[in-house]
């Protein structure tokens, strides 16, 4: 064994050129430079909103600017493939949402990706409360009140949504089908030109995220009905429920998540995990999520990834049931 012999000096010379020549821990330097998040959606609606209360707390946190970027069209799909195209390095991210994710794969009869294999679940950040809501001219307080309106005028009422396919129409479609009442579906271009029409009493109503809806109804523009949740909101405790409303098993949660490129490094995906559960640790946020009607969580890209799979199927038949399908 020569190398018993050699000096002390040497030897420490080598183990120097040694650990030169391995790379770098992965992930160690991230992120070096400004963090891309891709909202596939316009400005105004929940996600938008969400995105950048996120995208705000996690600047300090990565020591980096995380900047949004609007990408709308095709319920999402531009945006959501936009992230799958891009560089698995951990500088473009999206601002995941149930339409792109796990709806889209059962309503398009052409998906540009497959989110299940091209994208990588970082977290879920948060479980969101839709809200019913209805003009202020409309002569209801409540959903009971509704529905007999509704049956009352069969034909007469429209509902809006921020486009085809999207959850709010899937929402309204199966109000429809469990209770029989007869509305037409008026798609827009985002969840703010809807609320905007919804607001002027161009619409009826509209079954859509509580964040982007609430603040209207907290300013008096327009009167919410119910909850379709399993528990009143946080943001909202005086409005009832779906099921306290009469109308059981009505119940359609949103969600928001963070998600990277397939391919995107373990360590990148770590610490992007890592840098929200301490974000979403401010009690200054999560107030302001709950605010909204957004309940905080932070779950594993493991518990993310069954999340996906487990709501792949049942909005698929979901979609399947309505018989919605966008070519």
């Amino acid at each position: 064994m020569l190398h018993k012999h050699l000096p002390k000096w040497i030897g420490a010379v080598a183990a120097a050129f040694t650990c030169a020549a391995l790379p770098p821990q992965a992930g160690a330097a991230y992120p070096d430079k400004p963090v891309r998040l891709i909202v596939p959606f316009a400005p105004g609606g929940s996600t938008d909103i969400l995105g950048r209360l996120l995208a705000e707390a996690l600047h300090p946190i990565l020591g980096q600017p995380v900047i949004v970027e609007n990408k709308p069209g095709a319920g999402g799909n531009i945006g959501g493939d936009f992230v799958a195209r891009s560089a698995p390095d951990g500088y473009t991210l999206l601002l995941a949402a149930a339409g792109p994710t796990v709806i889209n794969p059962s309503l398009y009869a052409n998906m540009p990706f497959n989110p299940a294999k091209d994208l990588a679940p970082i977290t879920c950040l948060e479980r969101e409360h839709n809200l019913m809501v209805v003009t202020k001219s409309m002569p209801v307080k409540t959903l009971p009140e509704f529905l007999q309106y509704a049956r009352n005028n069969p034909g007469k009422l429209s509902f809006g949504s921020p486009g085809n396919g999207s959850p709010a129409q899937l929402a309204g479609e199966l109000l429809k089908q469990q209770t029989g009442i007869q509305a037409e579906h008026v798609p827009y271009k985002g969840t703010g030109p809807a609320i905007t029409d919804l607001v002027a009493g161009h619409i009826d109503f509209m079954i859509d995220n509580m964040p982007a809806l609430l603040p209207q109804v907290k300013a008096g523009g327009l009167r919410a009905l119910a909850v379709p949740s399993d528990q009143r909101a946080t943001a909202a405790p005086d409005i009832p429920t779906f099921d306290e409303a009469g109308q059981k098993g009505f119940v359609v949660m949103a969600w928001k998540g963070l998600m990277a490129p397939a391919g995107t490094d373990p360590a990148v995906i770590e610490r992007l995990h890592a840098a929200v559960v301490k974000a979403l640790q401010d009690p200054q946020l999560r107030a302001r999520f709950q605010e909204l009607g957004a309940e905080p969580l932070a779950s594993s890209p493991a518990e993310f990834a069954k999340q996906i799979a487990d709501e792949t199927a049942w909005w698929g038949k979901l979609v399947q049931a309505t018989g919605a399908r966008i070519q």
